[in-house]
């Protein structure tokens, strides 16, 4: 299994996974034509794409979902909640989740298990959820719009191999920064984003001797640095006895990743 983020931050994001024949897409929030670029430079044909999975509603993460699954002739999974959503009906082939039941997903040569677990996170579009995904005995997490660090959470999406996850600002950036008030107090409220502190909190709980990629995701151009991001993921992770073991990556918004072998 291999995952490969092709955008991430409020401009739009969206995750690759490649399990043998199945091609799955998390979220796919930049128009169709960006998502179209994204995928090509990753060499997939967008027709390729066996399922898409919506984290939630809100249009950086949702907004060419339906119209990609439809080009593709796929399915689109996400919350029964959202399927009235424009930006989802567009697909002809919706199915619903439940939160923290593990759904059995493969390619159209029916090879190839996946298996999606979807669990939920306080975050102010309900429901929102973080995504594990399983293939051959290996694990990759996505989790990102979160708005305050939860252990019940961690527990559920803990052990990955691979970690997206959402380090999205500096505390005292957000404060001293050009955000109006209602703004602010959004971002840094318990249904917001994860600071960089929330995220070690997180990280601290989730980390296990599997983890040997965490991926810095949803990175504030405006309220955070790459490397404050990094030296907070860098800091748990020399608490953890996990530094020398684990590489740390930052996912882009205007380029594409590296595919990682998870």
């Amino acid at each position: 299994m291999r995952l490969q983020v092709l955008s991430s931050g409020s401009g739009g994001n969206s995750t690759l996974v490649r399990a043998g024949e199945t091609t799955v897409l998390v979220d796919a929030g930049l128009t169709v034509a960006g998502m179209e670029e994204r995928l090509e430079s990753a060499r997939v044909a967008a027709s390729s794409i066996d399922h898409v999975f919506v984290t939630h509603g809100h249009l950086d993460h949702a907004r060419s979902a339906g119209a990609i699954a439809r080009k593709a002739r796929c399915t689109l999974h996400c919350a029964e909640a959202l399927m009235r959503a424009p930006a989802i009906r567009r697909s002809k082939n919706l199915a619903a989740l439940s939160i923290d039941i593990s759904k059995t997903v493969r390619g159209r040569q029916g090879l190839d298990d996946v298996v999606v677990t979807p669990v939920a996170l306080p975050h102010d579009a309900s429901p929102t959820v973080a995504f594990k995904l399983e293939h051959a005995g290996r694990r990759a997490v996505i989790l990102t719009d979160m708005g305050h660090p939860r252990v019940d959470v961690a527990r559920q999406l803990g052990d990955a191999h691979v970690l997206v996850l959402e380090f999205n600002h500096d505390v005292a950036m957000v404060e001293s920064g050009p955000y109006p008030a209602p703004l602010k107090r959004r971002i840094l409220g318990n249904a917001g984003h994860l600071s960089n502190d929330q995220a070690r909190e997180m990280l601290r709980e989730m980390a296990s001797e599997h983890l040997h990629t965490l991926v810095l995701a949803h990175l504030s151009e405006t309220n955070n640095t790459r490397e404050r991001a990094l030296e907070a993921a860098n800091a748990s992770l020399v608490e953890l006895g996990l530094a020398a073991r684990v590489r740390v990556v930052i996912a882009e918004q205007d380029a594409i990743g590296e595919s990682l072998e998870v």
